[in-house]
Formats: structure tokens, C-alpha cells, sequence
């Protein structure tokens, strides 16, 4: 067995992209069985003008069309935030095998907070979900972006 190698560097990577398009500051990054990044993405809701434009979201698509199917068995996500219930439905529509995530989302969160997602029994596939994940980066990435906005 490989050691683990946490990649939530790169999703915050595009968390920062994202804050300087001017979305909020969250990435994510989807990796392969072999331990490569299959896809990365960052928020987009705003310059797609669809509220579905999340980086989970978008991360998710890039990599099922990369690999040719709608599931992505033996993958993980990273991402900077804890995800909301919509992109939890999708990471486990996806079949992700694990879930890592940073900071919190005490308002919006669907997997610690919230509805729990993957608490319901409707959830097909429940990933192994780790979080806490470089917390006190991406939670103070979305902390200044707001205070920035509300000056």
C-alpha cells in the first residue's frame, strides 16, 4: 500500500483562482486510483451564470468526461469547503469512494451539517468522508474574500 498524499494543496489552488475571478474561494480536485489529478476546477457560478457551477460540480463533470463514464469507482475529491447537500447528491451519485474537505459550512454544509447527505438512506454510496483537511487555510480564504466584500 503507497502512502497517503493529501492533494487539498491543489484544490486550494483553485479556490484562489477562483476568489480572483471573483467567485467564492473553493476548489476541488479529483483524483484517480493511481493517485493522479483526473480533474480540478473551481467555482464558477457566477461567470457561468448557473447555480449549479460549483467546483465539486464542475470537477465531477470534467473527470467523468475524462474517463468516459457517469461513475468514478476507486476516486477521491478534495475540496476546500464541506459540500452542500447538491454537490453531496452528486459525489455520491458519482460513486466517489472518498471525500475530503477543509473548512466547515456550518450555513450550507450537507455532509457534517445540514441534512447529511450520506446519512440518509437514499444515499446509494457513501463515500469515506475526511474532514478538517488544511481547515484553518480555506476557511481563512473565505473569510477575507467576504470581508473584503462587505468593506
Amino acid at each position: 500500500m503507497s502512502p497517503f498524499t493529501s492533494h487539498m494543496q491543489a484544490a486550494l489552488v483553485e479556490a484562489r483562482a477562483a476568489g480572483q475571478r471573483g467567485e467564492v474561494p473553493v476548489g476541488a480536485v479529483i483524483v484517480g486510483p493511481d493517485g493522479s489529478i483526473v480533474a480540478r476546477a473551481g467555482n464558477r457560478t457566477r461567470e457561468l451564470a448557473d447555480p449549479t457551477g460549483h467546483a465539486e460540480i464542475l470537477a465531477l463533470r470534467a473527470a467523468c468526461a475524462a474517463t468516459g463514464s457517469e461513475r468514478l469507482p476507486g476516486h477521491d475529491l478534495y475540496v476546500t469547503l464541506e459540500p452542500c447537500p447538491m454537490c453531496a447528491a452528486a459525489i455520491g451519485q458519482a460513486r466517489i469512494a472518498r471525500l475530503y474537505y477543509g473548512a466547515a459550512d456550518p450555513k450550507s454544509g450537507g455532509v457534517a451539517q445540514g441534512p447529511r447527505v450520506f446519512a440518509h438512506p437514499q444515499s446509494h454510496n457513501v463515500p469515506e468522508v475526511y474532514d478538517g483537511i488544511a481547515a484553518d487555510e480555506a476557511a481563512a480564504l473565505l473569510r477575507e474574500f467576504f470581508a473584503a466584500r462587505r468593506d
